[in-house]
């Protein structure tokens, strides 16, 4: 059986989980809206893997007999003034849910639940990889400059990357 505090840690995570599909399915419809085309398909596809993420935890708790919640989302952003600003906003973002999953893998070490704790691993090793996937694009928007032609090559760049990402 599941303790309240890991039940109630993992609910938290569902939602965060959750939030973040909304705030990338924002982004995607800004860049789409801006002709972004390539950064608005990776964003709708970032929007449904944070959206397995959550159905993931989700069923981890219902299937470990707790309650899950599905709960009020905030209101994502839905206005940025560049793409480097939209993809600043990701990087803090992962950065912020990387936090929240480590938070919750120490609650599970504390409370000795091994069974959530290496549930967790793969969140883990996940955040790792949308944290550098951020600062890998990142990178690519600070050596363009403000070359517009090089914001066309960075669209079909980005688009690229979805069909290079591992299937999880």
């Amino acid at each position: 059986m599941m303790s309240e505090n890991i039940e109630n840690a993992l609910n938290k995570q569902i939602r965060i989980e959750a939030e973040s599909s909304q705030i990338y399915l924002s982004m995607a419809c800004w860049a789409e809206s801006k002709g972004f085309e390539g950064v608005a398909e990776f964003m709708f596809a970032q929007a449904d893997e944070e959206r397995e993420h959550m159905l993931r935890l989700l069923r981890y708790l219902i299937e470990r007999g707790g309650s899950a919640v599905v709960s009020e989302l905030s209101k994502p952003p839905s206005d940025f003034t560049s793409p480097k600003a939209m993809f600043e906003k990701v990087l803090k973002h992962e950065i912020f849910v990387s936090e929240s999953i480590n938070d919750l893998v120490s609650i599970t070490f504390d409370e000795k639940d091994f069974a959530t704790h290496n549930f967790l691993q793969w969140y883990v090793a996940e955040q790792i990889e949308e944290e550098a996937t951020a600062r890998n694009i990142l990178d690519k928007i600070n050596l363009i400059g403000d070359d517009k032609s090089g914001f066309y090559l960075f669209d079909k760049d980005v688009r690229a990357m979805i069909a290079q990402k591992p299937m999880e």
